[in-house]
């Protein structure tokens, strides 16, 4: 249970070993870089944009290339992928990749150009099939699609509304244009009709062209949006003859970027290496450099700033000093507990780290933590099949992240505690060994329980969930007076935490032996009446003193005795916070009701060959969702005990986590030479 100690670093060495020291500090990952750093007429800041950005941009060409090729040839993987880690790759591979970087980069963009082509030839096949189907209603034109002339008549092509007939375009025509069609006459054809519009073409003299077209065009005619040189049916055979010739050009592309598939390993590779040296050359932009020296400074945890002060200081020409951290100064926070605890860290992190002053709370937090939980899920079965499941992943995947080793680690010890509270409860997938031996064996076998089975004693899991809520909470409380106490805060000691102590352990005495107590746990209390007034003069002198106490800073007796007032107030608080608790009975019992439905669904089949496959399906089905939603619910509900009820008794968090300046690689790992 505690915070690692931190120190400051300073590295001050010769330019000339700026990139050797560099690389080795990344590789070491121990140093968190002080980027902040003033220049002033000796030391300056080196900018390194443009080489920055340079690296990023192949990190992020070989990126992009990486998802073209998951997507026309994609690996592989298991289900369980995921859980792999990074890939490992030997150093000579690295090696390879560093000398050939800017060929692979270029063949990264080379895939990027193949998936703009093949993405530009699908488009174009998609218009090109729009036009087709323009063209459709117009196949049985055996002339161009486009305005035709000869010396003296002209051809209109165009669509008119679907409702028009012949007769009707003749009678607009007659009504509009009279001159013409008693003069010379215009001369329609009806090339197709559908219900939405038809296809004409009309003959007229060409100086009578724009009145005709007038008069159509008041009846709703439109000319063709395409405009061809050749009949439809000659220009239906051009565009397919288009669209085969880019789907044999997609196909190639298609099979050029699934041979490159071969390049998945060095893509990734060289990705990880631009990516680390666009890193380097961010905080190598941030160093304050004189003509001849650079100087770079930062954090670093201190059991690991001896090591790194020795390795620099007999390879290299450089001074490096050490410092500790000054009081109140906010350093960054890395967290270091026992093989345990150091599981639940994460859920720590997701509330806050502690800030300057407060203690890590993880040793702590995670016994009530895998405590909560598995009284939360309480099924042995239930327990077994987490505990196994997370051991057996752990086991076969040790490559994993850090943060999902955790994570599988943290439930197995959940699990654990599940099985645990299970055999306590005498729940084994609910009750199936109650079930399976009625049903099929024709004599009912229960399974007994070590202490008592929650769904016939409802009334004493609440007891016993109240009392484990109130521990946890007194501890909590207990651990601000530690707090207070290190701080030689004697007074905030005794009016914070002693009078809160003394009053509620007083409202406890009082409550035990009264009628509603007694009601609930369905026993009866009674206490010597000497218990009984010292419980009421403990509740009474403890609300006295903090009224009198809490408002101490403030001058005003008045605002003061208000301030004390409000600050009593807070008993509800106390109040609602142990009965949140009582999700500690409710989730119990959700997990043994719905597994005990389950089973009895499956127990209402009849015993036959049918019945039995029915009920093993219902059986694995049910169990595993069941499992699935009150796993969730357990692991909800126990952090929500955790950074509401345990944390807000003494917990603030707000520190900075520890960034250091690493290798932050995506894809590989390099490994490590070893000799022998």
């Amino acid at each position: 249970m505690a915070v690692l100690k931190m120190q400051k670093i300073s590295i001050c060495a010769l330019k000339k070993d700026r990139k050797a020291i560099l690389e080795q500090l990344q590789h070491l990952g121990v140093l968190e870089v002080d980027r902040d750093k003033e220049e002033d007429a000796f030391f300056q800041k080196m900018d390194t944009t443009g080489q920055r950005m340079k690296f990023e941009k192949a990190a992020t060409a070989a990126d992009q290339a990486l998802g073209i090729l998951d997507a026309y040839a994609p690996e592989k993987k298991s289900l369980l992928s995921s859980l792999e880690g990074k890939e490992l790759i030997d150093r000579e591979l690295e090696e390879k990749v560093q000398i050939s970087g800017p060929e692979l980069i270029k063949t990264a963009r080379g895939i990027y150009d193949l998936d703009r082509e093949y993405a530009e030839l699908r488009a174009g096949i998609a218009k090109i099939e729009n036009q087709i189907e323009s063209l459709m209603p117009w196949m049985a034109l055996d002339v161009p699609l486009q305005e035709g002339k000869t010396k003296r008549t002209a051809l209109i092509l165009g669509t008119m509304p679907g409702e028009l007939t012949l007769e009707n375009i003749y009678s607009i025509l007659l009504e509009k244009t009279p001159e013409v069609m008693e003069k010379t006459g215009v001369d329609v054809h009806l090339v197709s009709a559908e219900s939405n519009m038809i296809c004409i073409a009309v003959i007229c003299l060409k100086e009578q062209l724009q009145t005709v077209e007038e008069a159509l065009r008041s009846a709703g005619f439109a000319r063709p949006s395409q405009n061809w040189s050749k009949t439809p049916k000659e220009q239906k055979e051009v565009l397919e003859t288009e669209i085969a010739a880019s789907r044999e050009r997609m196909t190639q592309c298609e099979a050029e970027l699934k041979s490159l598939a071969s390049k998945r390993k060095e893509l990734q590779a060289v990705a990880d290496y631009y990516r680390v040296r666009a890193d380097k050359y961010a905080v190598l932009g941030d160093l304050l450099q004189s003509k001849r020296t650079f100087v770079i400074s930062g954090y670093i945890p201190a059991c690991e700033s001896g090591p790194v002060e020795k390795s620099l200081t007999e390879k290299y020409n450089c001074m490096v000093d050490i410092e500790d951290i000054e009081e109140g100064e906010e350093a960054p926070v890395i967290l270091k507990n026992n093989p345990f605890s150091t599981n639940m860290e994460g859920i720590v992190e997701s509330y806050g780290l502690p800030h300057v002053g407060e203690i890590d709370p993880t040793t702590i937090m995670s016994f009530f933590y895998v405590f909560f939980f598995g009284m939360m899920l309480s099924d042995a079965a239930y327990g077994a099949v987490v505990a196994i499941v997370c051991a057996i992943l752990v086991k076969k995947y040790p490559r994993m992240s850090q943060s999902m080793a955790k994570s599988l680690k943290l439930f197995f010890y959940c699990g654990v505690s599940t099985l645990v509270w299970g055999v306590l409860f005498g729940g084994y997938f609910g009750n199936i060994v109650d079930i399976v031996s009625e049903k099929f064996f024709g004599h009912t076998v229960t399974v007994p329980a070590l202490w008592f089975v929650p769904l016939n004693d409802p009334m004493k899991l609440l007891v016993y969930s109240l009392l484990f809520g109130t521990i946890h909470l007194f501890v909590g409380l207990g651990i601000k007076g530690y707090l207070c106490l290190k701080d030689g805060k004697v007074v905030d000691f005794i009016c914070d935490v002693v009078l809160w102590f003394v009053m509620l352990i007083g409202l406890i005495l009082m409550l035990l032996p009264s009628d509603i107590f007694a009601s609930i746990a369905q026993t009866t209390i009674v206490f010597p009446a000497a218990l009984n007034t010292a419980a009421k003069v403990m509740a009474a002198g403890g609300a006295i003193g903090i009224v009198l106490m809490s408002g101490r800073a403030n001058k005003n007796p008045a605002l003061r005795l208000a301030l004390g007032a409000y600050d009593l107030y807070n008993v509800t608080g106390w109040l609602s916070d142990a009965l949140s608790y009582s999700r500690l009975l409710a989730l119990g019992l959700a997990t043994g009701v719905i597994a005990s439905v389950i089973n009895q669904m499956g127990a209402m089949l009849p015993n036959n060959v049918i019945g039995v496959i029915l009920f093993i399906v219902i059986f694995i089905v049910g169990h595993v969702l069941n499992l699935a939603i009150n796993l969730l619910g357990a692991y909800v509900h126990t952090n929500r005990l955790q950074f509401v009820e345990f944390f807000g008794k003494f917990y603030e968090g707000g520190g900075k986590a520890f960034e250091p300046f690493k290798e932050n690689t995506k894809y590989v790992d390099v490994k490590e030479e070893t000799t022998l």
